[in-house]
């Protein structure tokens, strides 16, 4: 019998067994068809590869992340991951959906034919990701667009359900008709959650109503609970702490849980992916078998993939070449028994391939000084005010107050030791400008702007002085979105993100390297994180606790109630 490919002589990793087997594979239109030793005289194969002793594993699957996070299109995202290992993922574009809805969705599916990898997509639970109440989309997502949604094949789950106080307060809220959709059309499709700092009775409630995985940033505690009531633990990399692969691994708990990457920006894509994800797991004790098992069998089981995460007849033929294990070194990459990477890269470009009115979305025009005037209910003396305190490491913030001097009317924040931070409403639909103060560990000097503010996408600004502020922000009006750092009236680093002001078209290692130098200069600022680009851009998400501002006002996470920046 004719097959197309033979590889002779590696250790293939069988998922079943949970360990490595020295075999031969063949590969047959796409898929693995024989692995095995004592069959060979009756194949004929056209090809053949000696492995050479090395490692033979199934490509990895990531099954919750989110493109626009690299803010890259799929084209340019596939690219930069196809190095490490990643040959399927499974993406929820809700901030592509937060900028123009459903179209977005639609153009991003449209956008990766051209991809090497396999792209599929969760539908966007949460756009926006609290309600209009509490911040301004340029999209909306209901269940008239889900059930649109649904005919699409590339469609695999539920995306992260954020808004916790609408599902479980309200049944008739936008997310617990999505819900009610999917389970009549989809009973089966996978409900995605987002539950931090949720227990007890509250974590009933959510897991109740049919939403069975979380992402979020995990405690020995909650992974014990959780796992406990049934949910599929998706461990990002903020979760990888001893303590928490301790109690995974001393509980035999590999098939309820895998690995995931969430967020990943362009200049750090470069250097890894999941396989960064892995390769930390084994260092930290796992055996290199189940940190595998946990990025490619377990995230297909979770997402109903029964064509690949294994190397089986039958199964789509993906599959990297490892030449170490324990460092998790990669040689080739294949897709379909084709392959994509022989250990180097030439990376192309893709310009023009949205619809025009995707470069044109930030409605603003140009700042003065008088935009950044903060307007207090009393002529002179102290105001007790809320403040956003940011700490390192960890994009959660605590809310405080202290008491700040008010001359002539105005807050004299600039005489304070808080940065300023405002939130200008940049889709047309109405004069949204809010204002608040931060503290901790951010930039001590300058400015930073940006339209790349998860998840409403409006134009956040934050800094130690107005004319710096006022600088960063016109120049990402003037770019039509993008990332901006200044001091003392010089712009230090900036990048554009012309699509929808949140993703650019730029050659990847291009826009790395530019990223790169914008959050150095953040660092040079003074900012203290080991993220500092998401730890700024989520201090607009409000559904991330404990407090967060948008362009309706500062946000209480836990009671999703808006708070005023002037205690009373």
């Amino acid at each position: 019998m004719e097959v197309d490919l033979l590889i002779k002589n590696v250790k293939v990793f069988n998922v079943y067994m949970k360990k490595f087997i020295s075999e031969d594979v063949t590969v047959l239109d796409g898929k693995f068809f024989y692995i095995g030793k004592d069959q060979e005289n009756k194949l004929e194969p056209k090809e053949i590869i000696d492995g050479k002793g090395n490692y033979l594993i199934p490509g990895l699957i990531d099954i919750h992340m989110h493109i626009e996070s690299s803010m890259t299109t799929p084209f340019q995202f596939s690219q930069g991951v196809i190095p490490h290992g990643v040959t399927t993922i499974v993406a929820d574009p809700h901030e592509i959906a937060n900028v123009f809805g459903i179209e977005g969705i639609k153009a991003f599916m449209n956008n990766d034919k051209q991809v090497k990898i396999d792209i599929f997509y969760g539908i966007p639970s949460s756009v926006p990701s609290t309600s209009p109440y509490l911040e301004t989309t340029g999209g909306i997502i209901n269940d008239k667009e889900v059930i649109e949604l649904l005919n699409y094949n590339k469609i695999q789950c539920l995306g992260e359900v954020m808004n916790f106080k609408e599902l479980i307060e309200d049944e008739n809220s936008i997310i617990n008709n999505i819900i009610k959709a999917i389970k009549e059309k989809k009973p089966y499709l996978p409900l995605e959650g987002h539950c931090p700092k949720i227990e007890g009775v509250e974590l009933a409630q959510y897991i109740y109503r049919g939403i069975d995985g979380d992402h979020t940033q995990q405690t020995p505690k909650s992974l014990k609970e959780k796992i406990k009531n049934g949910m599929f633990m998706e461990i990002q990399e903020k979760s990888m702490t001893y303590e928490n692969l301790n109690y995974l691994i001393e509980n035999n708990l590999y098939e309820h849980f895998c690995f995931v990457t969430d967020d990943v920006m362009a200049d750090k894509l470069l250097d890894g992916h999941l396989n960064k994800l892995v390769k930390k797991a084994i260092e930290m004790g796992m055996k290199p078998e189940l940190a595998i098992y946990a990025a490619t069998y377990t995230p297909a089981r979770r997402m109903g993939f029964k064509d690949r995460g294994t190397i089986a007849p039958g199964k789509i033929a993906d599959f990297i070449i490892l030449d170490n294990l324990k460092e998790f070194k990669i040689e080739k990459v294949y897709k379909e028994g084709q392959a994509i990477y022989n250990g180097c890269v030439e990376y192309k470009e893709e310009k023009g391939s949205f619809p025009e009115y995707f470069y044109n979305s930030v409605n603003l025009k140009k700042l003065s000084t008088e935009d950044f005037k903060v307007t207090a209910p009393i002529e002179d003396g102290k105001i007790k005010c809320k403040i956003i305190n940011v700490k390192n490491n960890t994009t959660f913030t605590e809310e405080e107050d202290d008491l700040i001097e008010v001359t002539d009317g105005i807050l004299d924040w600039e005489q304070s030791s808080y940065c300023l931070i405002a939130v200008f409403e940049r889709y047309g639909k109405g004069e949204g400008k809010v204002f608040g103060l931060v503290e901790g560990d951010v930039i001590k000097e300058g400015a930073v702007a940006t339209t790349w503010a998860h998840d409403h996408h409006n134009l956040m600004v934050m800094g130690r002085n107005i004319e710096d502020m006022m600088l960063a922000a016109n120049r990402i009006i003037q770019t039509q979105g993008g990332y901006c750092v200044a001091n003392n009236g010089e712009v230090l680093a900036s990048i554009e993100l012309p699509v929808g002001g949140i993703v650019s078209e730029e050659r990847i290692d291009i826009f790395g390297e530019k990223l790169k130098k914008v959050r150095n200069a953040l660092k040079t600022l003074g900012y203290n994180h080991n993220n500092e680009i998401m730890s700024f851009s989520t201090l607009s998400l409000p559904v991330s606790p404990s407090i967060k501002i948008t362009d309706k006002g500062l946000i209480r996470v836990k009671t999703q109630e808006v708070v005023p920046l002037f205690c009373q």
